[in-house]
């Protein structure tokens, strides 16, 4: 049980310190970056980009880093994961926060912007992006960068704590 408890972790530290890494990339480097181009690029860049990343890897972090956290943290109740168990709860909470805003508010503003069609084919592009609402995508964001570096860090000390107890 111990040596699962250990395995759980480290997937769950790595999973979401790879999301963790890709909802920052975003907030500070894609995001600002596409924000400077003009209508047309802005489309067709955040279509292309968006249906690229949805690929089975990328599914398989974002959501085995729910899986995992959540692992990690039913595994803590047993003997010896005590003293973790409160930052796996404050782990999985805030995971489980980015997974909310991805599917409630990120997701359909994706999918929104997908569904307008390819940017040859869209006659008023300064309207597809406004509707899309950078802004609001962009808000939400920082906020699922903020979440999941936070479960990263409660995860990190998670393990910190998991060594202490098994060494």
């Amino acid at each position: 049980m111990l040596m699962l408890r250990g395995v759980t972790l480290v997937l769950a530290a790595l999973t979401v310190g790879i999301m963790a890494g890709i909802f920052q990339v975003y907030a500070y480097a894609f995001m600002p970056g596409l924000g400077r181009t003009d209508d047309r690029t802005f489309v067709g860049a955040f279509q292309q980009v968006d249906r690229s990343i949805l690929n089975p890897l990328f599914l398989l972090t974002f959501m085995g880093a729910f899986v995992f956290t959540a692992a990690a943290l039913a595994l803590s109740f047993g003997e010896g994961g005590r003293s973790a168990l409160p930052w796996l709860i404050a782990a999985t909470l805030l995971y489980l926060l980015v997974v909310i805003i991805t599917f409630a508010i990120n997701v359909p503003l994706n999918d929104a912007l997908k569904a307008a069609g390819a940017p040859d084919t869209i006659s008023d592009l300064a309207a597809v992006r406004e509707r899309f609402d950078e802004a609001k995508w962009v808000r939400w964001n920082v906020v699922r960068a903020v979440a999941s570096t936070g479960a990263f860090g409660a995860l990190i000390w998670s393990l910190v704590l998991h060594g202490r107890s098994t060494g």
